[in-house]
């Protein structure tokens, strides 16, 4: 019998069964071969290993001949075989572990393949989201934070932007068809930033004037 890591969700990808007033508008998680290719380098960790062969294989090839040559190439492409092979379980895991979900209110996280964990986003604390697209249509959307909001890179990797360390950018990263995304993202952003949220002035009588603001 197959055992369901997170059959504990009362919804797929949320750590709790959201508001009636909240619809979720998508979910996806990483591709990961894209994961692979984005986010761990695996073909720059290919090709190094593919110029250590041929440089190998010349090497050996002029001291002992072309089987010398092709024996020592040959251990550079074992090596290389094996480090490709690891990078793309750890992506496939990752993937497999991840799930992102845009709702008409936020968006939310759930990563991690050794330690899970769920982070949600409001669109209150989004500043701006950024897309990087890929030939192939898969992308990620990088998603700034306003203020002092923040979270850490080390749990949150490889759902960041790379190099954002100081401030860390949390990134549904490789996604498919991440062009579509980014635009129900937006939409879904601008909708709920556009409602004016009613709330009354502290100290102020029954009656008295409200203040309006956005959420």
């Amino acid at each position: 019998m197959g055992h369901d890591d997170f059959a504990t969700e009362p919804v797929p990808g949320l750590p709790e069964r959201p508001p009636k007033d909240e619809a979720i508008l998508w979910q996806g998680r990483p591709d990961p071969w894209a994961l692979a290719r984005d986010a761990l380098l695996i073909r720059p960790v290919a090709a190094y290993f593919a110029v250590l062969a041929l440089w190998r294989g010349i090497v050996a090839g002029d001291e002992g001949g072309f089987v010398a040559g092709l024996a020592g190439a040959s251990w550079y492409v074992a090596i290389g075989v094996v480090a490709c092979g690891l990078l793309y379980a750890v992506a496939w895991a990752q993937a497999r572990a991840s799930l992102y979900t845009i709702t008409n209110k936020r968006v939310a996280m759930r990563v991690g393949a050794a330690l899970t964990v769920t982070f949600n986003l409001p669109y209150s604390q989004i500043e701006t989201a950024g897309l990087a697209l890929a030939k192939d249509g898969t992308g990620s959307i990088a998603l700034k934070l306003k203020g002092a909001n923040t979270v850490s890179y080390l749990i949150l990797w490889p759902h960041v932007r790379p190099w954002r360390i100081a401030k860390t950018e949390p990134t549904l990263r490789a996604i498919p068809d991440a062009a579509n995304v980014a635009r129900i993202l937006a939409e879904a952003a601008e909708s709920r930033l556009s409602m004016p949220v009613v709330t009354a002035k502290q100290g102020a009588r029954a009656g008295a004037a409200t203040a309006f603001a956005a959420e």
